[in-house]
């Protein structure tokens, strides 16, 4: 039935090129794939997208601003009234390019910042810690809503404290916490991806309701501790995990035209077609695409998630972050429900 499931968001890489290689890098950012899609191609993408009824666009990289037509791609978006928003590492950022994003009409911009400048600057590289802080300085003070994005692992997690002393110094709209997960350069790098889940939720628990900005976790940490409605940035305590939504409300989009249902599923195997054969509202809209999520019944949970009397509801976590750290798609590996949440390497 093709009014099923109903496209609601999606996350695009538009390249793969980037400043940094860093260490944790999920998708191994740095060079540009071979054979990006094209200008054209990816207007086409916007158009599809807008057909589909999507309403918001997540546009990542790489480093979204080393792909000289990002504007074009974000103009082809907003002009079609999808909500924009752009994820950078801020360390390109320059007053030319805040001109530019007013004039695009970007919703808003987030800035990948890993803790406080000497774990930011050895993951990724001397300087950069300043230089993302500059960028949120000047987002903010041009008028543009900017929020920070911080992925966890075992060095920078217990310096969350020291990290949101220097964010609430700034007029950020958002902040949102989530889990390295071992998969790209973080699956052969040798980082430490484990880290203490609860102690990140009583972090959160602390100050979301005094912090100057929203403040939550991601799907790929929880759930169901006593405050999950509050723990995902929304204050109303309504915003209850529903399980994931790959495939459901959401797709991702790489910068070859691959489509998956999330990008955090970096893997062949959750490849569901490529656009350069195949329209999106067929992949879409295709019977057998996305089974892990579109055919999920709670018989299907495994371990402590099986009896878990929220299994159905949560449907075992994320998807991404179980098959990278054990294989299995229907069972988390760090609920906060259970003792392997503060399962650290």
């Amino acid at each position: 039935m093709r009014t099923e499931y109903r496209l609601q968001s999606c996350v695009w890489e538009i390249t793969l090129a980037c400043c940094f290689s860093c260490r944790y890098c999920g998708s191994k950012g740095g060079r540009a794939r071979a054979h990006e899609l094209t200008t054209a191609e990816c207007l086409d993408v916007a158009a599809q997208l807008a057909a589909l009824g999507c309403r918001r666009v997540s546009l990542i990289g790489g480093e979204v601003f080393l792909r000289p037509d990002w504007e074009t791609i974000v103009r082809a978006l907003t002009g079609r009234g999808i909500r924009t928003t752009l994820i950078t590492n801020g360390f390109l950022f320059t007053p030319e390019l805040l001109e530019r994003l007013r004039g695009a009409e970007i919703e808003s911009v987030a800035v990948s910042m890993d803790g406080p400048r000497a774990v930011h600057d050895a993951y990724r590289q001397p300087g950069s810690f300043d230089r993302a802080a500059a960028a949120l300085d000047a987002l903010s003070g041009g008028g543009i809503p900017v929020s920070v994005i911080t992925t966890l692992h075992s060095e920078n997690a217990p310096l969350l404290e020291e990290l949101y002393a220097f964010l609430r110094e700034r007029p950020l709209f958002a902040w949102q916490i989530q889990a390295c997960s071992p998969m790209g350069n973080a699956a052969t790098s040798g980082v430490r991806y484990r880290f203490d889940a609860k102690a990140v939720i009583r972090f959160v628990e602390a100050h979301m309701f005094e912090a100057p900005f929203s403040l939550g976790i991601a799907d790929n940490i929880g759930y169901f501790t006593q405050r999950e409605g509050w723990l995902r940035g929304d204050l109303s305590g309504e915003a209850v995990f529903g399980g994931c939504r790959a495939g459901l409300t959401t797709v991702g989009i790489d910068s070859v035209g691959n489509v998956r249902g999330c990008e955090s599923m970096y893997d062949d195997r959750f490849i569901e077609g490529n656009l350069r054969t195949r329209r999106l509202a067929d992949i879409w809209y295709d019977e057998n695409a996305f089974a892990y999520n579109r055919r999920f019944t709670p018989d299907l949970l495994t371990g402590p998630c099986r009896s878990c009397p929220y299994g159905s509801l949560c449907a075992g976590g994320c998807r991404s972050y179980n098959y990278f750290t054990h294989g299995k798609l229907y069972e988390s590996s760090a609920c906060a429900r259970n003792r392997t949440a503060s399962g650290r390497d």
